[in-house]
């Protein structure tokens, strides 16, 4: 990327400045933040920058000087040397998703001379590339960081060929005798012999009371992301699995002291997660607890929590919750001939196809997989080599 040493100038209440936030972390983006309502000489600079006025947010680059005001993700795109838009119309082989499974296809099919298109909304490396790190993943004795992991593979693929979209959501997919076609968001339309679908999942809500309102300030996702904004602070992690007890390990790095709030009466994390949690003396493990409200107006200010066993409720105030209670997958935008199940994963046959023929999935979006990053990129590989088996068809 052309800039990484920038400055956002907000406020917690601006929905703007969530949004610019929100699209850094995704894209992996380093940032300061500066919130103008408690930094006098941060004000300043606003001020100053915009004649007098106050507008947030102001995005200040040093490594050149320039600033961007009240930016659209395009534009901070285009600031950031992000390709969103694709070199050509037609190829052999579209994958949708930029993580595990979506990179190793690419690679694999590149490789074997295809022409491979890869477009990821998000940054490149998907969850695996937030995550604090791989400690399982083959290859690695000693463990990898997630965003060192997802730059390995985002320049093997480019080694191989790839053509890597970035920032750039797909909205639709449709077929014509043998080509696929996706949309994109910014209306352009691309075909391919054949698509992989493979775009994950995210992280489930709440559903509760004030939590829409608190996202980006004070109710957070990633905590590679956000964890360093509550240096010194107490956090809260909600949750009881994998997600919940690594990232409440890597927040330890930062807040004083962690708590996380389990609906069950044990976490169902692996067993070396949990006695690492247990060993950590910031972190505190409260049981059989269920968050039904969030408080606060520009900013979290506390947790109703309630026992589920006595039923006894309390509020209790960290500066921020960050939430890890399962998946969702990104199935949304799929047309009816893709076949979900009841929780909207896509429904493959053994050779990774789906209902559509000519249209594969892999990775976490499928029903049956493991959500486990060595797996998606063993299913990615498989993918590769069934999209190839299906183009002799073709």
């Amino acid at each position: 990327m052309s800039h990484t040493n920038l400055t956002v100038y907000g406020a917690t209440w601006c929905g703007d400045c969530k949004r610019a936030k929100k699209f850094l972390g995704e894209q992996r983006v380093h940032y300061e933040w500066v919130d103008v309502e408690q930094d006098a000489a941060g004000l300043a600079l606003v001020e100053r920058v915009n004649s007098g006025k106050r507008i947030i947010p102001t995005i200040v680059f040093h490594d050149d000087d320039s600033f961007l005001i009240e930016p659209s993700n395009a534009e901070l795109a285009a600031k950031l040397g992000l390709q969103t838009t694709a070199r050509m119309n037609y190829y052999d082989l579209i994958c949708v998703g930029g993580g595990p499974a979506s990179l190793t296809a690419a690679l694999y099919a590149a490789r074997e001379g295809l022409d491979v298109l890869v477009i990821e909304k998000s940054g490149l490396g998907g969850q695996a590339g937030v995550t604090e790190r791989l400690d399982n993943f083959p290859g690695f004795p000693d463990g990898i960081g997630g965003g060192e992991f997802a730059d390995r593979l985002t320049t093997q693929a480019r080694r191989f060929g790839v053509e890597l979209l970035q920032a750039q959501e797909v909205t639709g997919l449709r077929k014509e005798a043998e080509s696929r076609y996706v949309t994109t968001s910014d209306g352009h339309e691309y075909g391919a012999r054949a698509v992989l679908i493979a775009t994950g999942s995210t992280y489930k809500r709440l559903g509760v009371p004030g939590e829409d309102d608190l996202i980006g300030a004070g109710v957070h996702f990633c905590a590679t992301c956000d964890g360093p904004f509550y240096r010194g602070e107490h956090v809260a992690v909600i949750g009881g699995g994998n997600s919940a007890g690594e990232e409440s390990l890597f927040l330890t790095r930062f807040a004083d002291k962690v708590t996380i709030l389990v609906r069950g009466s044990e976490m169902t994390a692996s067993q070396i997660v949990i006695d690492k949690v247990s060993a950590s003396d910031k972190i505190e493990v409260r049981y059989n607890t269920e968050v039904t409200q969030l408080h606060g107006e520009a900013k979290l200010s506390g947790l109703t929590v309630a026992d589920r066993i006595s039923g006894a409720t309390e509020v209790i105030h960290p500066r921020a919750a960050f939430v890890f209670i399962g998946l969702s997958p990104n199935t949304g935008w799929l047309p009816l001939e893709v076949k979900l199940d009841k929780y909207g994963f896509i429904i493959t046959q053994p050779n990774l196809e789906t209902s559509m023929p000519g249209v594969f999935a892999a990775g976490d979006v499928r029903l049956g997989s493991t959500k486990q990053a060595a797996s998606a990129a063993g299913e990615g590989a498989t993918a590769a080599l069934m999209v190839r088996e299906y183009l002799k068809t073709i």
